[in-house]
């Protein structure tokens, strides 16, 4: 239901609240004093009913000035009704229903101070007939109490029951905005790892099979067989390996995390170090300190790492060998990647995969170096394992 349609339903039952405290009001005195039309007092104090039971239909705004209206013609009804002479037995309360809804509306809508000064009004004309009927006061008070505190107390306690609900409602809406950010924003992170994975996969066996293609087209020329054989394997080895990856990584993208795909992490480091050897870079892996219990994050971010700086060792080092070093400790982890500059300036060597090998590390809060370091370039990082939850 849209805003104008609400408004549109809250002003007819307004009305309807209206009408039925007119019918109310005037028909009881009607039938307990159906004189009052044939004298002037009792014309007035019918109009006085019509007019402030009629103004209960009038905007919210509006409640405070209604209570002081009833409350007005609460005090004077019984000096009206008096003089006509006859028993009245609702004691010249000629708005006692308008009265309810006037206070009820007081305590909802208004405002702390404007409300309390509204139902003070409303007390003073209740209590007006003690002047009108002498007698005891308790009856008076039980009727200030049970028409105008009552009501009064049911308007604040369902004005604060509004706004609890809503106040609710707003923090289940706030929820829901933020788990739905959190989604996007875990989905945009697994977008970007996926992102590097493939730049390291691609970048890596493309790498290999580029250079055992150029080593193929020259051993054409001089149809040395031996080389020409070795050269294919490798391209056929790296490609394979590069097709099973992106499978696996495909395979992440539709099925999810949910084990049943595995990727690549430090125990295949060995498989990293063949490949790369095969596609013409010797390389050695130099292990060295006792096992210790690697969470599955960083064992996955540390393989990148490794498959991206030996890639890069690849294509811009001077081809004389690389060296990966684990160094595995009780309280850390120590991944470092050594090759030979050659000709490549240090200011040329992989920008992107250098960004990508400082995200990979900053995700599982590992310190990381690459720079060179005399002839060679080094990519250094270590992994504090102690009192860490990556898994």
């Amino acid at each position: 239901m849209g805003v104008r349609d609400t408004a549109v339903v809250l002003k007819r039952q307004a009305l309807i609240v209206a009408f039925v405290c007119v019918v109310a009001d005037v028909g009881v005195i009607l039938a307990e004093c159906p004189w009052v039309l044939s004298d002037p007092f009792g014309w007035a104090v019918l109009g006085l009913a019509l007019v402030v039971d009629g103004a209960l239909a009038t905007p919210a705004r509006w409640s405070g000035a209604v209570a002081v209206a009833h409350a007005l013609v609460q005090g004077i009804g019984p000096f009206l009704i008096g003089p006509l002479g006859q028993t009245y037995s609702a004691h010249g309360n000629v708005n006692e229903v308008g009265i309810l809804v006037a206070g009820y509306r007081a305590g909802a809508w208004l405002g702390t101070t404007e409300a309390v000064v509204a139902l003070m009004f409303i007390a003073g004309g209740l209590a007006a007939e003690r002047f009108a009927y002498p007698g005891s006061w308790w009856p008076t008070v039980l009727n200030v109490l049970a028409s105008g505190v009552l009501p009064w107390l049911v308007g604040r306690h369902t004005t604060a029951r509004r706004g609890h609900l809503a106040e609710l409602e707003q923090r289940e809406t706030n929820r829901q905005a933020e788990e739905r950010e959190a989604v996007r924003l875990a989905v945009a992170r697994e977008r970007s790892a996926i992102a590097r994975d493939l730049h390291d996969v691609i970048s890596h066996h493309v790498s290999a099979i580029n250079v055992h293609a150029g080593a193929a087209r020259l051993a054409l020329r001089d149809r040395p067989e031996d080389r020409l054989r070795t050269s294919l394997t490798a391209v056929e080895t790296a490609s394979r390996s590069a097709m099973g990856s992106l499978r696996s990584l495909l395979d992440l993208l539709h099925h999810g995390d949910d084990g049943a795909v595995r990727q690549p992490g430090l125990d295949d480091l060995d498989d990293l170090v063949a490949l790369t050897r095969s596609a013409g870079l010797p390389t050695r892996l130099v292990t060295s300190g006792t096992g210790v219990v690697v969470p599955r994050s960083v064992d996955i971010a540390l393989f990148r790492i490794a498959q991206e700086a030996l890639t890069n060792a690849l294509r811009h080092g001077g081809g004389e060998g690389a060296t990966l070093e684990l160094a595995r400790a009780d309280g850390s982890l120590c991944l470092a990647i050594t090759n030979d500059l050659g000709a490549s300036k240090p200011a040329e060597v992989g920008h992107r995969g250098l960004a990508g090998i400082r995200h990979r590390a900053t995700l599982i809060g590992a310190t990381v170096e690459c720079g060179p370091i005399g002839p060679h370039w080094i990519v250094q990082v270590i992994v504090p394992l102690d009192g860490k939850d990556l898994t």
